[in-house]
């Protein structure tokens, strides 16, 4: 009897662990909905998680992040006086950044295609040889756009001096720095607001001064 009993809480722990966490623990969503009094809509866990998750999805990279997209770097600081580019650095720069967008866009359409494919077989029920093909294909699809971004890479460098590349480092740092710091604040701002709109709605109100008098001495001097 005991280890049936055993191996039925075995089978039940994965639904209990995911409702409370390990040890009984409840998961920080529900603490913060209880807390803070928040709906199910506002909390917030698991977005970073799941933006990445669709950005992995949306790439035609077998890298999904980690290396730098030169092209939009320096873009943005392409008439910068600061980024001192000279005229024939432009015209190298932006051949290399035509060829690179025109591969990728050969490219992307395909394997986020293929990606489809694969996951509307998978869910049908089709078995892993069945898909071989497909994969290997979509393999050698994203084999190749990462290619065109190392050597992309490789060449805006190439083209770059030493100061140049420090310049465009320096501001994705600070860029980097900034972006998370406003982060912070926004969210920081949003919890203190949810918190004041849902006092506000059960009724709390702001403590009243009440002048307390002795029994017969109100209105009446010392």
């Amino acid at each position: 009897m005991m280890m049936v009993a055993s191996a039925g809480m075995l089978m039940a722990a994965p639904g209990m662990m995911m409702g409370q966490g390990m040890n009984g623990m409840q998961s920080p969503c529900k603490g913060m909905m209880k807390q803070g009094g928040m709906k199910g809509k506002s909390c917030q866990c698991g977005s970073k998680k799941s933006m990445m998750h669709k950005k992995k999805m949306n790439s035609p990279f077998l890298i999904k992040h980690g290396l730098p997209h030169m092209t939009k770097m320096v873009k943005q600081y392409m008439n910068d006086p600061a980024f001192n580019l000279t005229a024939d650095q432009k015209v190298k720069l932006m051949t290399i950044a035509q060829e690179t967008m025109g591969a990728v866009k050969r490219i992307k359409p395909e394997v986020m295609q293929l990606k489809k494919q694969i996951v509307k077989a998978t869910t049908a029920g089709a078995t892993a040889a069945s898909l071989k093909a497909k994969v290997e294909k979509l393999a050698a699809l994203e084999a190749e756009a990462t290619m065109v971004h190392l050597n992309c890479i490789e060449k805006t460098k190439a083209v770059l001096t030493k100061d140049q590349l420090f310049f465009l480092l320096a501001n994705k740092n600070k860029k980097s720095n900034h972006g998370m710091g406003m982060k912070k604040k926004m969210c920081k701002s949003k919890m203190m607001g949810r918190g004041m709109g849902q006092g506000q709605g059960m009724g709390m109100q702001k403590p009243k001064m009440m002048m307390k008098c002795a029994p017969g001495k109100c209105g009446m001097g010392k």
